[in-house]
């Protein structure tokens, strides 16, 4: 079984939304070079998306920290949900009230969902080849 204690999970929360942020103004600036100012814009909208969603998700899945593991599969699916809602309120009326660079917006969101699973492969021992007995002795895995 691989668990995570409350520190580990507020600094991987917080990993994952700065490192969302950097990308969206890394995509923000190399939009801007490449295209212009809406590109850049719809960069910012697109990665900012997903970065608060994101937030959202974190803050919702750390405020239950509850030792019952009932409570903490529900606060995750909770804060699963809001995500996913974040997204697709906050898509709506994106398309809807500004006029986008549909590439520069995408492009950002997507790179930013890759900062979200490669955070979240690197947390996860197994997901790197090591067992949880390794990690905590400091051995690498087989």
């Amino acid at each position: 079984m691989i668990g995570i204690d409350l520190a580990n999970a507020r600094r991987l929360v917080l990993n994952v939304v700065l490192g969302q942020a950097i990308v969206t103004l890394l995509a923000l600036l190399l939009s801007w070079l490449i295209a212009d100012p809406r590109a850049a814009l719809s960069a910012l909208l697109g990665g900012g998306i997903s970065t608060l969603a994101s937030l959202v998700m974190g803050v919702l899945i750390l405020g239950s920290s509850s030792a019952d593991p009932q409570r903490a599969v529900r606060a995750f699916y909770l804060g699963e949900a809001a995500k996913i809602a974040v997204v697709v309120v906050l898509f709506v009326v994106v398309l809807k009230t500004v006029r986008v660079n549909a590439l520069a917006m995408l492009g950002a969101y997507i790179a930013t969902f890759v900062v979200f699973w490669v955070a979240l492969a690197n947390a996860l021992p197994a997901a790197a080849g090591r067992s949880p007995a390794n990690v905590q002795s400091g051995q690498p895995g087989r």
